[in-house]
């Protein structure tokens, strides 16, 4: 996946996890990502591995509940990154540059 893909794709977790009271399941966010548009190359495994890579940039934690479902919560680092008052390598800028 080219770059410039993966970070719209890691703002836009961060802007569903905002609209979903800052917690959403991988599911639910694969979900949502799939309605607005991100379908290419996007399954279970890849959106974890987003999600992962959004927890090692402090935008957010996870919870694996039942050994089976991740639980995804946004940080006030997230919650900043996602409306363009802090930038984060990796995530796009919600301002488009």
């Amino acid at each position: 996946m080219k770059a410039h893909i993966a970070a719209n794709r890691r703002l836009a977790i961060l802007k569903l996890l905002i609209e979903s009271a800052g917690v959403a399941n991988d599911s639910v966010l694969h979900t949502a990502m799939k309605a607005i548009g991100h379908v290419a190359e996007l399954d279970r495994t890849a959106m974890r591995v987003l999600i992962k890579e959004l927890e090692e940039r402090d935008c957010l934690t996870t919870e694996m509940v039942h050994g089976t479902v991740m639980v995804a919560t946004i940080t006030e680092r997230g919650r900043m990154a996602a409306v363009g008052h802090c930038a984060i390598d990796g995530v796009a800028s919600p301002h488009g540059g």
